[in-house]
């Protein structure tokens, strides 16, 4: 019998996640455009900023996690989360030069302390014939969410300039902010053993191995907005760049779960295989059709990549962990890649301004391959 409690929260947190990604989704498909036209920024910048903002997204949820289980407390981190993400898209509006972009891009993304706490009073409330449809529920607002939000965006980028814009984006976030505070009531968290670290000793060699070639795709894998600033640069007028953010989008929201079911059957090698292999095409196309009809197809690759590789990446993770320690092989398993996440993109940046807008897509194209191989030696349990 459905759970009524269950059912309440689900839905508050579902269109309360609905509401914040649609504010968010208006502006990430002209935040590349913003940062280096209307502010002056070169690609290193870009890449700080990008590389910054997804490093602390890993941090942020490892902290929220652990003083949420700490202090018993699940709420206070959920809207405290939407309101980090609605003050910094305010900040963002009256941004006048790239620096002041920094302290609001690390409000931006420390917003993201929401998710941990967020899914734990999700988990806390389910039965565990329910736990999957809830978070399925979740992530399919999520995606709505963004889908609308990016055509608001391509609908109304003309109309509205990039600063009006911005200040639309903020109010969704507040108002699920406010929601969450008043509707949603705080439940004793159950007794939870707070991750005290994991070793590295205490992991087996196969999962070794995966972190490292994991850490070494991260590091060649950049921000989308490369992507964006690229498809600009080749002759797309700024219109066009929202639809390109759209078109990923919608293929790795489509194509996720199939890509997930897929790696139930044929296992989680083959699928992350095909992740690494729609990188180095959309690499490839970047270097050599730039332009033209290519330009969307290169895209549609970027959302395979996407929906091949981020479902089955944790799923591994959790197939390879022993038992005993899955929930901290996957918290490592998020932190080293998302610290990659800086370094790749600052650097894929750096080469951009000081060789040409290709270099990044070669570095990249030689780490992909270096991960492709070394995937051949994980050893992976039949299913």
């Amino acid at each position: 019998m459905p759970n009524p409690e269950s059912k309440k929260i689900v839905r508050i947190f579902s269109w309360a996640s609905f509401l914040n990604d649609f504010g968010s989704d208006m502006i990430y498909p002209v935040w590349p455009l913003f940062v280096t036209g209307a502010l002056g920024a070169n690609m290193a910048v870009l890449g700080l900023l990008d590389g910054l903002g997804e490093a602390l997204v890993s941090i942020s949820q490892a902290v929220s996690g652990y003083f949420s289980d700490k202090l018993g407390k699940r709420k206070i981190f959920v809207w405290a989360g939407y309101v980090c993400g609605g003050l910094s898209r305010l900040g963002y509006a009256c941004a006048t030069a790239w620096p002041q972009l920094i302290p609001f891009r690390i409000l931006d993304r420390a917003g993201k302390m929401r998710g941990a706490p967020r899914d734990a009073i999700v988990a806390d409330v389910s039965a565990k014939d329910e736990l999957g449809k809830n978070f399925g529920i979740l992530r399919s607002m999520d995606n709505l969410g963004a889908v609308c939000g990016i055509i608001f965006c391509i609908v109304f980028i003309r109309a509205l300039n990039y600063r009006n814009l911005f200040l639309i984006a903020a109010v969704p976030s507040l108002l699920s902010a406010f929601w969450i505070w008043a509707a949603v009531k705080e439940r004793p968290a159950p007794q939870i053993k707070v991750f005290k670290g994991l070793a590295f000793k205490d992991l087996n060699g196969n999962l070794k191995l995966f972190l490292f070639l994991s850490a070494l795709f991260a590091l060649g894998s950049f921000s989308y907005s490369f992507l964006l600033i690229f498809a600009q640069k080749t002759g797309f007028k700024v219109t066009w760049v929202p639809v390109f953010y759209l078109i990923f989008t919608a293929a790795a929201s489509l194509f996720s779960f199939p890509f997930g079911k897929l790696s139930d059957r044929v296992g989680r090698k083959a699928v992350l295989f095909m992740a690494f292999l729609f990188w180095a095409l959309t690499c490839l196309g970047f270097i050599l059709y730039p332009g033209g009809w290519m330009m969307a197809v290169c895209f549609v690759l970027y959302g395979l990549h996407k929906a091949a590789l981020e479902p089955v990446q944790k799923t591994f993770v959790a197939q390879l962990a022993p038992p005993e320690l899955r929930a901290s092989s996957l918290g490592g398993f998020q932190m080293v890649v998302g610290l990659c996440a800086l370094p790749a993109s600052l650097s894929a940046g750096f080469f951009w301004d000081k060789i040409n807008s290709l270099a990044p897509f070669y570095i990249s194209l030689g780490l992909t391959a270096a991960a492709m191989f070394l995937l051949l030696f994980i050893k992976e349990e039949k299913l």
